[in-house]
């Protein structure tokens, strides 16, 4: 029965098609990423002997989206910092679900005095704009980097998760099923575990999605404004930066990276959505 109702699942899944078309350029995102290193025509970092004439080349045969200021190819360098730019999305994603989710269990079934505190520390970070707190957290560090700029957006993104999860934890705390357990002595862990913590997997799941993208867009914001990773390694958003200088003269060095932010941004959105039309009909209806 499991089974079946996981192929009905992947069936309505495939027939969305806004999910599938994102899901699609989201996979191939992830393999231009992973496959970098057999993908890229050069390195991302190789510096040509002739500089002056390899320098701001337009895309051509050689260089299929052209070369930077330095003359290194921009088809490798997007391909190598996708690695980067993904990364994060998703490892934020993954430690927002966790931290926002621990939160929000916690303060909507014991409520009362722990619910208090964990909601104005939610509210205290929510008070902030996010990339506006994530830039003074990052300014305040010596050396800005990879491992930085995912905890930084850790902490100031996962309060959108905790207000979805506690909200969802209120009211399964008052449900028949609940009670029930806790009835038959079930200790608090496991209820949360057990019975709360699936029933708020379908939300948790779809606001994971959207947040994919908002986590590349903070990082291209932060890389932007020199904040995020630094040379040698590249991101989307340092390629935005390198490239605002040229904008109207050589375009090529941010129309491509924007074009790779903003595909990868609309597949998790489409994906979202299919996932939020799948997993909460009612929303839908």
């Amino acid at each position: 029965m499991k089974a079946e109702g996981r192929r009905r699942t992947l069936t309505r899944l495939l027939r969305h098609r806004g999910a599938t078309a994102g899901t699609v350029v989201i996979l191939l995102v992830l393999a231009g990423a992973l496959l970098a290193p057999l993908l890229a025509p050069y390195d991302p970092a190789r510096l040509p002997a002739d500089l002056a004439a390899q320098s701001l080349r337009p895309p051509g045969r050689e260089h299929w989206l052209g070369t930077d200021l330095l003359g290194r190819d921009l088809l490798s360098r997007i391909l190598y910092g996708a690695r980067v730019s993904l990364l994060v999305g998703f490892a934020v994603a993954l430690l927002t679900a966790v931290m926002g989710a621990t939160v929000g269990l916690l303060a909507g079934f014991y409520a009362g005095t722990i619910d208090v505190v964990f909601m104005r520390v939610t509210d205290a970070v929510m008070a902030f704009p996010t990339l506006v707190l994530a830039i003074a957290a990052v300014a305040v560090l010596d050396r800005p980097g990879l491992l930085a700029i995912i905890l930084v957006l850790t902490v100031v993104q996962w309060t959108t998760v905790a207000r979805l999860v506690r909200g969802q934890a209120l009211a399964l705390r008052e449900r028949e099923f609940v009670s029930a357990a806790s009835a038959l002595g079930a200790r608090d862990l496991r209820i949360l575990t057990r019975h709360l913590l699936p029933n708020c997997l379908a939300p948790l799941l779809v606001s994971t999605t959207f947040g994919v993208a908002s986590n590349i867009v903070a990082e291209a914001g932060l890389s932007f404004l020199g904040l995020g990773v630094q040379p040698p390694a590249v991101s989307w958003g340092s390629l935005l930066s390198e490239g605002a200088v040229y904008l109207t003269v050589k375009p090529w060095l941010v129309i491509f990276p924007g074009l790779a932010i903003t595909l990868t941004v609309l597949g998790c959105n489409l994906t979202g959505d299919g996932l939020r039309d799948l997993l909460e009909p009612r929303l839908t209806r």
